[in-house]
């Protein structure tokens, strides 16, 4: 609100209520007149301390002049103020209007009984308009909270259905151009088995190389469809987050470096067994060990048996599937199976690096040049 614009509210909140108590009629207490213009003075405590311009409301309420300021205070005490303290204070300034009435005794019955209604709606209909229209403001915001909720739930499920969709478009492409690059793979591994031909043998192994080159290029490439920026140093923060969820988690590691896909490959084979025992088996310690030894990398996850019942559907799913074909990826071994102890084992054996840079084609004479 500008400053322009608050003065002028100001204004008319001080001006109509000050304007009413100069053109009332004179009451018999003589406090009642000098009280009120104070009380209509003080109006603007209400911005901070809407109690306090209630308080210097009272005294004109005894002495009959009150209600013009009153109503200015108790609006913008039920505005701004909780209902408990609503409430007091206007069981306040009931009290303050109705006693005066209910000492004069020279009035009727039914006169003192108009007197303490309209005493009552004087007090706690400015004050109840001001709670409704605080609760309409909380119920605006609350709707308007709701409604950015479901906006953001509807772009979160967009978002997720691209997702899928990229998704299975890159299996798609993965599962043709895999087929295909296999078949080349094993055709060229074929012929360099039965071919005689020195040239043709190391053609075909060269074409072997470049097949599984491609088709392990290929799948980190459609890994960009949804990137997995995790690798071997974001192990540490992994294990931390398990043992703050409550299993008892030892890791062991020395330092390995490793191709990218490789240490993707690794972060994976450690977060799958670590959910895998988490879900399987509630309670039971999990020991994680990476082992680097020249040129290779083993990945060991071993876990107890369960101490306490499943809490979790514990039906079995494509985890250790989707994590064998990621292994095998990287040109490494997966095996899983339960241990003597009741418990459960996943050990990873991979390559640090996915094979070395092969020679490419360009360097092959074609065989219309050969002698």
């Amino acid at each position: 609100m500008s400053v322009v614009r608050r003065v002028g509210v100001e204004v008319l909140v001080i001006g109509v209520p000050l304007a009413a108590v100069l053109l009332s009629h004179p009451t018999r207490f003589a406090f009642a007149f000098p009280a009120a213009v104070v009380a209509c003075l003080a109006l603007p405590l209400r911005l901070r301390w809407p109690w306090l311009a209630v308080l210097a409301c009272l005294p004109t309420l005894v002495g009959g002049l009150g209600w013009p300021p009153s109503i200015v205070a108790l609006y913008h005490l039920g505005r701004h103020t909780e209902l408990r303290a609503t409430i007091a204070w206007v069981t306040a300034a009931f009290f303050a209007l109705a006693i005066p009435v209910q000492l004069d005794f020279t009035s009727t019955i039914r006169d003192q009984a108009m007197s303490l209604m309209f005493s009552l709606v004087a007090a706690g209909g400015p004050a109840a308009m001001g709670v409704v229209l605080r609760l309409h403001s909380h119920l605006d915001a609350s709707l308007a909270d709701l409604d950015r909720a479901r906006q953001a739930e509807l772009e979160a499920r967009a978002d997720q259905a691209r997702s899928e969709e990229r998704t299975r478009i890159a299996r798609e492409i993965h599962d043709h151009v895999g087929h295909n690059a296999t078949l080349i793979a094993v055709q060229s591994a074929a012929l360099a088995a039965t071919t005689t031909d020195p040239a043709a043998k190391e053609i075909a192994h060269r074409l072997r190389h470049l097949a599984k080159q491609s088709l392990a290029e290929t799948r980190a490439t459609l890994g960009l469809v949804a990137p997995d920026r995790h690798g071997i140093d974001d192990i540490p923060t992994l294990i931390t987050q398990t043992r703050h969820a409550g299993v008892q988690v030892t890791y062991e590691s020395s330092p390995i470096t490793a191709s990218p896909l490789v240490s993707r490959a690794i972060y994976r084979v450690v977060q799958e067994s670590l959910t895998n025992a988490v879900k399987h088996a509630p309670g039971a310690p999990v020991q994680v060990v990476l082992e680097p030894s020249p040129g290779r990398v083993r990945v060991a996850v071993t876990n107890g048996p369960a101490t306490r019942p499943h809490d979790v559907d514990t039906r079995g799913g494509t985890g250790l599937a989707g994590l064998t074909e990621r292994v095998h990826t990287a040109d490494g071994t997966l095996t899983a199976a339960p241990t003597a102890s009741g418990g459960f084992a996943v050990v990873a054996d991979l390559p640090t690096k996915v094979g070395p840079p092969h020679p490419t084609l360009a360097g092959i004479p074609h065989p219309s040049n050969q002698p």
